[in-house]
């Protein structure tokens, strides 16, 4: 028969449930209490967690008391398939008093003697995030107020879910991050580089990239770029565009060309995906670059004895506008000794509270021809991009005297 609760017992629970000072634990720490919780308060021997593989649909045990075998195993159950499975599939609790091999799909469960079980969804935002069932090793019927009890747990497991899910995506794009961005700056004979990256959101990870390449006919590819949106899906889909970009520099003599194709591959495999990038090419002896922007913003160039200006040349539109953009256009630079390119991303001049046009003025002004390391320090300490609100990408190439 199921336990009678009285008021009393009632509140203590809801308290032990909702205590405020659950949220100050990490994630892994806030489940491993929560089951602890759980498990005294309903007097149960086993308790455990497991979150729902989107891509999978999949159960995988991510936390558990008096079943670690299944967290250290990595266990997994196909959404409607054992019990886990079951109250997936339903997306609704699941009692059951007297437990056969049939009904489990783990042998741990089996071998652990467990009788009975209960399970309820964990659901955020309407979506299913996972499962939380608990057992005994005698047999019993579990009552509505269980039911109440562990629902309510399951909610608070939902809000850790969802933030752990936050935190695996955010260590992702930061890994894919730091495998797109070059660690180093290639050594190329006659220039000297420098470069900076800053995320401009929580999740520390955006679509601006920049790029350099050597080429086997010793000119030197620039680029730099930005992928609308943020996290980790634009992080992807600026690693798609930057290799893509690499593929066609090999078989490009000009960047127009070479951004010409990358057009067509974003409208066709990256459809909603608005993306800008600059792409110039420096001849082998560093004395002219070509240069091709896809609605990117110009560059800035500064030499000895002269003040800095924006590169002026035609920009084309952006790529993936969802149209052919017809002919893309190169343009021609001197580029003299001493003299630095500076390639840059919009969040490093743009603001809410100002029209982008004050920030490249601003930017203009801290440009001198100077050493490349000195310059991108000059330039972010006058940006002043502490806390930016947009990713920002600086990449300054100087040519050697």
């Amino acid at each position: 028969m199921p336990r009678r609760i009285n008021d009393d017992e009632r509140l203590r629970r809801l308290e032990a449930i909702t205590d405020a000072t659950l949220s100050r634990l990490d994630v892994s720490d806030l489940l491993d209490e929560l089951l602890d919780r759980v498990r005294d308060l309903l007097d149960v021997d086993t308790a455990a967690i497991l979150l729902l593989d989107v891509h999978a649909q999949q159960l995988v045990a991510t936390a558990a008391k008096g079943l670690e075998e299944e967290v250290r195993a990595g266990f997994r159950v196909a959404v409607g398939h054992g019990f886990a499975g079951r109250v997936a599939a339903t997306r609704a609790p699941v009692r059951l008093t007297d437990v056969t091999g049939e009904d489990v799909l783990h042998p741990i469960l089996v071998e652990k003697g467990i009788r009975s079980l209960l399970g309820v969804p964990i659901i955020a935002g309407g979506d299913l995030v996972g499962v939380l069932h608990v057992g005994t090793l005698s047999r019993r019927s579990f009552g509505d107020d269980d039911v109440r009890l562990l629902e309510l747990a399951a909610d608070r497991a939902g809000t850790a879910g969802r933030i752990r899910s936050a935190k695996m995506e955010q260590a992702a794009a930061l890994a894919l991050q730091r495998s797109l961005l070059p660690a180093r700056l290639p050594e190329a004979p006659g220039v000297e580089m420098a470069a900076r990256y800053v995320p401009g959101h929580v999740v520390g990870i955006g679509g601006d990239w920049y790029d350099v390449f050597l080429l086997p006919s010793g000119w030197l590819g620039v680029v730099i770029g930005d992928v609308s949106g943020h996290g980790l899906a634009s992080a992807v889909v600026m690693g798609r565009i930057r290799s893509a970009l690499r593929a066609y520099a090999l078989i490009c003599d000009d960047p127009a060309a070479a951004l010409t194709l990358l057009d067509r591959k974003v409208r066709h495999f990256e459809a909603g995906s608005l993306t800008t990038a600059l792409y110039a090419m420096i001849s082998p002896d560093r004395t002219r670059i070509v240069i091709s922007s896809a609605g990117h913003l110009m560059p800035v160039l500064a030499e000895p004895g002269r003040e800095a200006c924006l590169v002026s040349f035609p920009v084309d539109p952006p790529l993936g506008i969802g149209r052919a953009a017809g002919a893309r256009r190169n343009a021609t630079l001197e580029f003299p000794p001493g003299g630095i390119l500076l390639c840059y991303t919009d969040g490093l001049v743009e603001r809410r509270d100002r029209v982008i046009d004050v920030g490249v003025h601003r930017l203009i002004n801290s440009v001198r021809a100077a050493p490349a390391e000195t310059v991108c320090v000059t330039v972010m300490a006058d940006a002043g991009v502490e806390q930016p609100t947009d990713d920002v990408a600086l990449l300054a190439v100087r040519r050697q005297s």
